[in-house]
């Protein structure tokens, strides 16, 4: 039987790594460098393990063998096959992470055999002044690009975005992008883990030395054009689904609930994943119910198309995404 699955969290040291995720989200951290929460993930050896009901203790990937579309769609079985086609995650960043890029899936297929990196982030919470990076702050080239990474100053060609909770962006591959200090941001994203990192503040790791850069990779993988189509406006209406963005690899939306309310997925195609991203409550099928609390995730199987939303004695907020 499918039924509503919870997932262990998938915990990552990073240099620039904080300690939100045990604080904020109460993630099971112990160290109080940790970067990223990996939710739900397929990708080589970082399965996320069930943790809930009858399936506790079985890797998604072999869920995914055991009931392929049932599980995750018909149409989605059929293009991925075993592996979860999204990568879900909560990020801390305590320092600026940085400056980078993802290439997209022509370019990933044909050096890394692997998917792009289209992504989108949802601030949860944000420190005062904290800061995004999202894209050029004018249209450059390849050329201007250059000069000015030589030269210690690509930071004037970037555009910087101040943050507060609730905002939302939208990560296009090839966008150049960074996520600043003090942000705690929910990723989601196609299932890839290719980074191109251009630039990195000059630090070094606990050994003295720099990490690596990726500046000739990057070339062929950069968008240059200074556009400003990556920051998501949505409404905000109560007990209502409301659109962040309806796109090529996901459709997320912004679920903000302060009683209850009935999800019907009648004829959608596809699996459905619930971040609860403020509050807590309980999602509930004909026959299960589960307790999600803030910085959960929870997986609804395709074969199940009427889920209720109940929140606790407060109002709950969750992402709501699919394919």
């Amino acid at each position: 039987m499918l039924y509503p699955l919870k997932f262990h969290p998938i915990l990552k040291e990073k240099i620039w790594g904080g300690n939100k995720l045990k604080t904020i989200l109460n993630k099971p951290a112990i160290d109080d460098n940790i970067g990223e929460s990996w939710e739900i993930s397929t990708v080589n050896n970082d399965v996320s393990v069930i943790s809930n009901g009858a399936h506790a203790g079985k890797r998604l990937d072999d869920l995914i063998k055991e009931y392929s579309s049932q599980l995750l769609g018909e149409k989605v079985y059929k293009e991925f096959g075993d592996q979860f086609p999204l990568l879900i995650k909560f990020i801390d960043a305590r320092e600026d992470l940085s400056v980078q890029l993802h290439p997209d899936d022509t370019l990933a297929k044909k050096r890394h055999d692997s998917f792009g990196k289209t992504e989108m982030w949802y601030v949860v919470q944000a420190d005062a002044d904290a800061k995004l990076i999202v894209g050029f702050n004018k249209d450059t080239n390849k050329e201007e690009y250059e000069t000015f990474l030589k030269d210690g100053k690509i930071t004037e060609l970037l555009n910087f975005e101040t943050i507060t909770k609730g905002d939302s962006y939208f990560i296009k591959a090839g966008r150049i992008h960074a996520i600043g200090g003090g942000s705690l941001i929910a990723e989601i994203q196609q299932t890839s883990d290719i980074t191109y990192r251009v630039y990195d503040w000059d630090r070094k790791d606990s050994d003295g030395n720099e990490r690596e850069l990726h500046t000739d990779l990057a070339l062929d993988a950069l968008d240059f054009k200074g556009d400003r189509s990556f920051k998501l406006e949505y409404d905000k209406d109560k007990n209502k689904v409301n659109n962040l963005i309806s796109g090529t690899y996901f459709t997320t939306s912004r679920i903000e609930v302060d009683n209850s309310l009935k999800r019907e997925y009648k004829g959608l195609d596809s699996f459905k994943i619930l971040m609860c991203v403020e509050g807590s409550g309980t999602i509930s099928t004909i026959d299960y119910s589960e307790k999600i609390s803030f910085g959960e995730t929870i997986l609804i199987p395709r074969t199940i198309e009427n889920i209720s939303i109940e929140s606790d004695n407060n109002e709950m907020k969750l992402l709501e995404v699919y394919i």
